[in-house]
């Protein structure tokens, strides 16, 4: 795109105030102003046009389509190799989901790089790698990583892990990409500048993973490697097991197109999203989208009817993601807190929300697919998340998880 061309489509979209101070850069500031303007999706700005309400739940009903703990341990062996076996036919890759920033924890650099050591360095990235690494150590396979970031933490991680060697991980089976943007704007749609040559953009949310992934080229090396599923992670739990031959030995016994890691509700009101279905297909439901009925409600073995709480690792199988990719992923209009410029230069930090960001969440992925299997997991083995310096979920609760299962800290 050259100037002319991000003129004429400014003026359709009524956005030409982003090229306000364009005279004012140098010639590389110029050049990427109108990167950015070419890459943005002016189509999104059509949905804040009386359309901000979320689209309502269909009809919920809990999921069959349950493995648990007991269920693992009595199908253990056969689970196991089957797993092993796809592994070793390079039928599986783990993608982490790590463009995030550490700032609830203090931190100005991206999660993964923060130190939860106490006495030595223990980062959240090596935690990670390390859980992998035991299953290329059980399988003798390296299974494809691929990373995706942010373009504000891109560079930062890059060098960080390649400064500590991956961990130990090999680099020829390590690729990374980073998460596509979306403009951030004002309650009446005008895009917000947040410098003079820099437009206000946030990642696309934590669905739009598999589209950034196919547009940097991946998805077809992935596929030309054998790759059939995609074991999806994020950052911020550090005792999650990833491309775990028993999950993945679950899920293809049992002819899934998709998989989801789950722990037993720890109480009924737990602030957790929960499996179920929605409409006769797999969807996730959040903990304030349940009734109080719902919320308490018993299945025929007195257990909680809604009782599998996502923790974030999904197992997906790649042509159906494909196939999947050319429907429209439900985009969230969600109010924000969002940086800008204002009408005499000056940057400003608002002290509440002043405009729209827009997101796609992995919870309507798994709404697209045909069916899932919730795989229960041990609570305290599998989910140590680090959302907070300080109290729940947090660096603490993770530190002393990761020391019940005999990490060194």
């Amino acid at each position: 795109m050259n100037y002319t061309e991000a003129v004429k489509i400014l003026e359709e979209y009524g956005q030409t105030h982003l090229l306000k101070y364009y005279d004012e850069l140098s010639s590389k500031e110029q050049d990427e102003l109108i990167k950015q303007i070419s890459e943005i999706d002016f189509s999104l700005l059509k949905l804040i046009k009386g359309e901000k309400n979320e689209k309502a739940k269909g009809v919920i009903t809990p999921l069959t389509d349950t493995v648990s703990i007991k269920d693992i341990e009595n199908n253990k062996e056969e689970f196991e190799a089957i797993g092993v076996d796809a592994i070793k036919n390079n039928k599986v890759a783990a993608l982490l989901l790590a463009g995030g920033m550490g700032t609830r924890l203090g931190s100005d650099k991206p999660k993964g790089m923060y130190n939860i050591g106490i006495t030595k360095d223990v980062y959240i990235f090596e935690r990670l790698i390390s859980n992998l690494m035991d299953v290329v150590e059980k399988t003798g396979t390296w299974i494809p990583l691929f990373i995706m970031t942010s373009d504000k933490n891109d560079k930062d991680t890059r060098e960080f892990l390649k400064e500590k060697n991956y961990f130990g991980y090999n680099e020829d089976y390590i690729d990374f990409f980073i998460q596509e943007m979306a403009p951030a704007c004002d309650y009446d749609g005008k895009i917000y500048l947040e410098g003079k040559g820099k437009i206000s953009a946030s990642p696309n949310g934590n669905g739009g993973w598999f589209i950034s992934m196919e547009k940097a080229g991946l998805v077809k090396k992935a596929k030309e490697m054998g790759v059939e599923y995609i074991n999806l992670f994020a950052v911020d739990n550090v005792c999650q097991r990833m491309a775990d031959p028993l999950f993945i030995g679950a899920t293809i016994k049992g002819g899934y197109r998709s998989a989801s890691k789950v722990v037993a509700k720890a109480r009924p009101e737990e602030k957790v999203g929960v499996l179920c279905l929605e409409d006769g297909k797999p969807s996730i439901v959040e903990y304030y989208e349940l009734s109080e009925e719902m919320t308490y409600q018993k299945d025929e073995n007195g257990e909680l009817a809604y009782k599998y709480g996502v923790i974030l690792n999904y197992l997906f199988n790649i042509d159906d993601l494909e196939k999947n990719a050319n429907e429209d992923l439900t985009v969230h209009i969600v109010e924000k807190k969002i940086k800008y410029m204002d009408e005499d230069g000056n940057v400003i930090k608002p002290e509440k929300e002043n405009g729209y960001k827009f997101e796609t969440l992995v919870l309507d992925m798994i709404h697209m697919m045909d069916n899932c299997l919730a795989y229960e997991v041990v609570r305290e083995k599998e989910f140590a998340p680090i959302k907070n310096k300080e109290g729940n979920d947090s660096v603490e609760t993770a530190r002393e998880l990761l020391k019940i299962n005999g990490v060194e800290l």
